[in-house]
């Protein structure tokens, strides 16, 4: 058994804390927010239920869950076997996490960021071990998508990418590994590509994000649509990847329209809010139709 120290209880870093655990890893689950950790053991456990009864795992939920200790601070990190920060998508909140988490975890720990944008070696300039940093970049919902990205740093060493490879497999998924490490790097660069028509199209009244959906995937094999996609990511995220793509310069990977903020702007954050492009069930099932601003 692994000790992971998963920073961050979004809808990401608790559905990292999840799958840890289903491997049978020992899991500190850290925020700042004890509301957030809440909602995050909470969302795990009917996650867990759901997985129950379908047959998906072996072990009862309750096994799994109680694998996974909500902590309100880092302490933990000097314990830590793997390191995984999954905060919000601010370049300088990651810079002071990456900072206290070289400070406290052992040398010899890897630490890995899920972020979706930001270039791994720019946070791993921050720690006194920038070797040992790279980016494990999942895909949401966590429990149920199998890729993981494997991006190596400009610092990271050989041994430490092979590590997360390894890793990754062993929590049931499989890894692609990124040797370049560029803003998005691989997949959110294809998709953002993607989206960035997508929306501009919704946004000038030439379709609907419903009908966008199911023409990517009656037409193009896509398992879920671009609007689809960006409401289980989150609205508000995928904001801040836009403004991140535009302040290095990959404004072709950025909307042009200001769609997504405006509908931030109203709340409509997507599934965890309940609204989005979508509105959803108090379950989180999708419900069809588009409501414009």
């Amino acid at each position: 058994m692994q000790r992971i120290l998963v920073v961050g209880a979004g809808f990401m870093g608790a559905g990292i804390a999840q799958v840890c655990a289903q491997a049978g890893n020992a899991v500190d689950l850290v925020d700042v927010k004890i509301q957030a950790l809440d909602r995050a053991m909470q969302g795990m456990g009917h996650s867990l239920g759901r997985l129950a009864q379908k047959g998906l795992i072996a072990e009862s939920p309750e096994a799994v869950l109680a694998r996974v200790s909500p902590q309100a601070g880092l302490a933990n990190a000097a314990r830590a076997d793997w390191v995984i920060e999954a905060a919000l998508e601010i370049e300088g909140l990651k810079l002071e996490m990456f900072a206290e988490l070289g400070r406290l975890a052992p040398a010899t720990t890897p630490l890995a960021s899920n972020t979706s944008s930001i270039p791994i070696s720019r946070l791993a300039a921050a720690t006194p071990h920038p070797e040992r940093v790279l980016g494990l970049h999942f895909f949401g919902p966590v429990p149920l998508m199998g890729l993981v990205e494997v991006v190596k740093a400009d610092q990271t060493s050989p041994e430490v990418l092979e590590r997360g490879a390894q890793f990754i497999r062993s929590l049931g998924k499989t890894p692609v590994k990124v040797n370049k490490d560029l803003p998005g790097f691989v997949m959110n660069r294809i998709f953002g590509a993607a989206f960035r028509e997508a929306a501009d199209l919704v946004a000038a009244g030439v379709v609907t994000p419903e009908d966008a959906d199911l023409g990517m995937k009656l037409g193009y094999g896509w398992n879920a649509g671009p609007f689809e996609i960006a409401d289980n990511a989150g609205l508000d995220t995928i904001a801040l990847i836009g403004q991140f793509m535009k302040s290095v310069g990959e404004h072709d990977l950025a909307p042009r329209s200001d769609l997504v903020p405006r509908l931030v702007a109203q709340g409509r954050l997507g599934r965890k809010a309940g609204h989005g492009f979508y509105r959803y069930s108090p379950e989180g099932k999708r419900l069809p139709g588009w409501e414009a601003e």
